[in-house]
């Protein structure tokens, strides 16, 4: 009759709000400990899921963290690309 309290991960909030971060203030630290602590919510969360709760944040946070991070990857490439392509044009005409 008496279920046992479930409790939120930790991990599992702190990858959500280390996700949400990525995307305001801490583009490539944020997404980097959203998605190292999103992985171990889960693990956490597997391990003792009879005691825990908090699988949506945890996989939450690590969308967050990997869209961001390919975000950014994809960002710094095509600034990479089209000065590289400014660059080649300018040598060219020369």
């Amino acid at each position: 009759m008496n279920e046992p309290v479930r409790s939120t991960s930790s991990l599992a909030i702190a990858s959500l709000v280390s996700g949400i971060l990525g995307w305001t203030v801490l583009p490539l630290i944020g997404s980097i400990v959203a998605i190292v602590t999103g992985h171990l919510a889960r693990s956490e969360l597997r391990r003792e899921g009879d005691r825990l709760t908090g699988d949506g944040m945890a996989v939450a946070g690590l969308v967050l963290g990997y869209l961001a991070l390919a975000t950014l990857v994809i960002g710094i490439l095509m600034v990479l690309v089209f000065f590289g392509g400014v660059a080649w044009l300018s040598s060219w005409q020369q």
